[in-house]
């Protein structure tokens, strides 16, 4: 695995700003499996991590330093990301063979639980999959890597603790507009880039469906939203449709589906059952399901 400091090497569909690699280039020998490397994030770290609220300067420079990467300025992204004590590695993920960059705290993720971001290297970045609730919506973060694996040009935004990691809340990233990975949404929805947020409920919540699948507060991604509910029922999916009935947890109050909508920017609130999650089988094809769905 080839580690920079902080930049790997240009992936196809980057950019062309100044993206030469301040450590080591890749030379193959870097392969690293991406659904083990964000499980063990999401188990070692994540699960245990403490919150630090960021400050504004810190969520500005989060975001403006992703902004710069998909812009092909790795070199300045890098700068800009260890103002901030983040960092870049990039690897080939040994399932797919494509190239894949992480971005992370390099020093205090299990302090600060600021989060990660993974931008495919393979394609032009067209969408997002968001995973705002790892651990407390068990198998979440699982979605969100089959979404990335399944269709090229895609980011994976990811909280980096545990809902409910301060007691006042201000970890719920969903919920606040304070946070590391609000801040990068933002950049990502005003780039024009879709957004899709995948969440867990409790089968007793709708015991009848085991999908919820809402626009939260937007209605611009109705068309998306209508073929992903389409091919999720084809899978044998039971949908709650929020757009067509009235169906729990639509999230018409999370935040990142807010400023979606004042930016005219499709998004999806994808709530899935319990009994799904705990299916890698049906996770699988909720996964296709979904990417299927996205630009491509």
């Amino acid at each position: 695995m080839t580690l920079f400091a902080p930049f790997g090497s240009r992936g196809p569909g980057a950019g062309n700003g100044d993206d030469r690699p301040e450590g080591s280039a890749a030379d193959g020998r870097d392969g690293v499996d991406l659904a083990r490397r964000i499980t063990d994030f999401t188990h070692d770290t994540v699960a245990r991590s403490d919150y630090l609220p960021p400050l504004r300067a810190q969520r500005r420079t989060a975001a403006e330093a992703v902004g710069l990467f998909l812009d092909g300025k790795r070199a300045e992204a890098g700068r800009r990301l260890g103002d901030i004590d983040f960092a870049v590695r990039t690897f080939t993920d040994t399932v797919t063979g494509r190239r894949f960059a992480e971005i992370s705290d390099r020093a205090a993720e299990g302090h600060r639980g600021w989060g990660r971001v993974y931008i495919d290297l393979s394609a032009t970045t067209r969408w997002s999959v968001q995973v705002p609730h790892p651990v407390a919506d068990a198998g979440s973060e699982q979605l969100g890597i089959g979404v990335l694996r399944a269709r090229r040009g895609g980011v994976l935004v990811m909280a980096g603790t545990h809902r409910n990691a301060d007691r006042k809340g201000r970890a719920d990233v969903a919920h606040r507009r304070d946070t590391v990975f609000d801040a990068v949404c933002d950049e990502l929805a005003a780039r024009r880039l879709p957004g899709l947020q995948v969440h867990g409920f409790a089968d007793s919540t709708e015991p009848d469906y085991d999908v919820i699948a809402s626009l939260g507060s937007a209605d611009k991604g109705l068309p998306t939203a209508r073929r992903t509910a389409t091919a999720l029922r084809h899978e044998g999916f039971a949908v709650c449709r929020a757009w067509a009935r009235r169906c729990a947890l639509e999230g018409r109050g999370n935040v990142q589906g807010r400023e979606a909508e004042a930016q005219g920017v499709p998004f999806l609130h994808m709530e899935f059952s319990r009994t799904v999650r705990d299916d890698a089988s049906r996770m699988r094809r909720a996964a296709a399901a979904m990417a299927a769905s996205l630009p491509s």
